[in-house]
């Protein structure tokens, strides 16, 4: 019973954030198993070009880490925005959403050739939570029960957060700037004066992810969409 309970809750989590957070606990599970290892997934170009171990693209990604509060902070975070993106603004558009993870992993992966990262799943993540804080701007944020901000404060907490625990914030700067530049290409450089659509998802992604949306209408407030946790919690103003 409880499996089956189980399997039904998972199986209700939108496809690109449930196909995601579990490739990244998969991979942290084998590496805490000693299934493979960190040096067979990290993001080395010489690897990926001239040994073909074209892998590593996408490995990067995966992993955060060895299972700890960095990891469990990360996967929370990245379930939480991620699943709010996708039953928020990307609702009945799950082309649109892989093209921006896409997008997203390629401009990523050509910034971290010149600044030596490695792991880019934690850049990602931060990606994720500007784009939905852009999107959100009156939403009023709580975090661990002692900031009160705006949504869009949120990335430069979460830096702020990196730092004091002796990160480097090379990895959250980068998350943000590539965040910034997907909003701006899609959210505000069309709607100025002259300005025009750059990104447009591929007609073969919109035939293989995308389904006639149920109820179009359907325009969840961020109440009614998946929280709990005060990280990062938030309301709507007037709301």
């Amino acid at each position: 019973m409880a499996y089956q309970t189980f399997q039904q809750e998972y199986l209700q989590i939108p496809v690109v954030t449930r196909t995601y957070t579990t490739a990244c606990v998969l991979t942290t599970a084998a590496v805490q198993l000693e299934l493979i290892t960190p040096f067979q997934l990290y993001f080395n170009p010489d690897l990926i070009l001239k040994h073909y171990q074209v892998w590593r693209l996408v490995t990067n990604f995966l992993f955060f880490g060895p299972v700890g509060f960095n990891f469990l902070f990360n996967m929370i975070f990245l379930y939480r925005y991620c699943r709010m993106l996708e039953e928020g603004s990307f609702r009945g558009r799950t082309a649109d959403f892989v093209f921006m993870f896409l997008f997203g992993g390629l401009l990523m992966t050509i910034f971290g050739m010149f600044v030596s990262l490695v792991f880019l799943g934690q850049a990602f993540t931060i990606m994720l939570v500007y784009v939905w804080s852009r999107r959100n701007p009156n939403v009023r944020m709580n975090f661990f029960g002692l900031l009160n901000f705006q949504a869009p404060f949120l990335p430069w907490v979460l830096m702020g957060f990196s730092l004091l625990l002796g990160n480097s914030i090379i990895v959250d700067l980068l998350g943000i700037a590539v965040g910034h530049v997907y909003f701006f290409l899609e959210d505000v450089f069309p709607n100025q004066p002259g300005g025009g659509r750059w990104l447009r998802t591929p007609s073969f992604l919109k035939m293989l992810f995308d389904t006639p949306e149920e109820d179009p209408n359907y325009n969840p407030l961020p109440e009614e969409r998946p929280g709990g946790f005060a990280w990062g919690e938030g309301q709507r103003l007037g709301g």
